[in-house]
């Protein structure tokens, strides 16, 4: 069952002294920026220092044609895809669990109509730096340092939330209660968007090196093929529909979740 404790409002604008330089000058905000109590989990530390926790990954990593080349040229279309699910003039709060490399960010910003608004979290101090250095000035997003099994925010904060490439990184625990805490606070008729691997058809000819490179580098992925995300929903998650679409031979997929009305 989902939680329904209340969770204590975290997301204060931290002292000048906690802050890393001064934002005035821009809209994007750093929430609680970086708060001790947030510890890198385990499993990143252990299993994906090399991609997204040391500072020279990062370096190395943040290049558009790269991530797009691990997509094998399906970077744009799956953000588009996704962004499908906001429309031109997006209003209201929106959630994007985890940076990522590139910009897509950028992308979802130029989506968020005048009235709304853009949080995104990361657990990784390093990871909310750099997305930082990569804005341009004057883009509404605040960056806040959060777990995703733990967000800290109250019930129905959000409007819709976006987690673009992140189950397939985490231990199924981790997976379950992040799907469990993003529809938590998802407001009842809000949309969780989901992009993430699937299994290919037979015939993909990426199908064999696709599941190697799993296998070697991504020892949680491959969870990805064999089992369907919504298994990882609570038993009793308040999810009113789940829609699924998959692209490029199977190798990818979209989930939209919307949350219903119960509690």
């Amino acid at each position: 069952m989902i939680s329904q404790k209340k969770y204590p409002l975290l997301n204060q604008r931290v002292p000048a002294s906690i802050a890393i330089t001064d934002y005035q000058s821009t809209s994007i905000s750093f929430l609680n920026y970086p708060p001790p109590s947030v510890p890198i989990p385990d499993y990143l530390e252990r299993v994906y220092w090399w991609a997204y926790v040391r500072p020279w990954a990062i370096r190395i990593f943040e290049r558009r044609w790269l991530v797009n080349l691990i997509l094998f040229g399906n970077y744009s279309r799956l953000i588009d895809v996704a962004l499908e699910e906001f429309g031109p003039e997006a209003a209201g709060k929106t959630l994007q669990v985890a940076c990522v490399y590139g910009d897509l960010t950028q992308r979802v910003s130029e989506c968020i109509g005048a009235a709304g608004s853009l949080d995104v979290v990361d657990v990784v101090p390093a990871q909310l730096q750099n997305l930082r250095r990569k804005l341009p000035s004057g883009v509404k997003v605040s960056l806040i340092q959060r777990d995703s099994t733990a967000l800290g925010f109250a019930n129905g904060s959000y409007d819709r939330a976006l987690l673009y490439m992140l189950l397939h990184e985490q231990p199924e625990a981790v997976r379950r209660r992040t799907l469990a805490e993003v529809a938590r606070v998802v407001k009842p008729g809000g949309k969780i968007v989901i992009i993430d691997y699937h299994r290919p058809q037979r015939w993909h000819p990426l199908r064999g090196f696709l599941r190697f490179i799993l296998d070697t580098l991504e020892p949680f992925a491959p969870d990805l093929w064999d089992h369907e995300i919504s298994e990882y929903l609570p038993d009793d998650a308040p999810i009113a529909s789940i829609h699924k679409q998959t692209y490029f031979g199977g190798m990818y997929q979209k989930i939209v979740l919307v949350r219903s009305d119960r509690r």
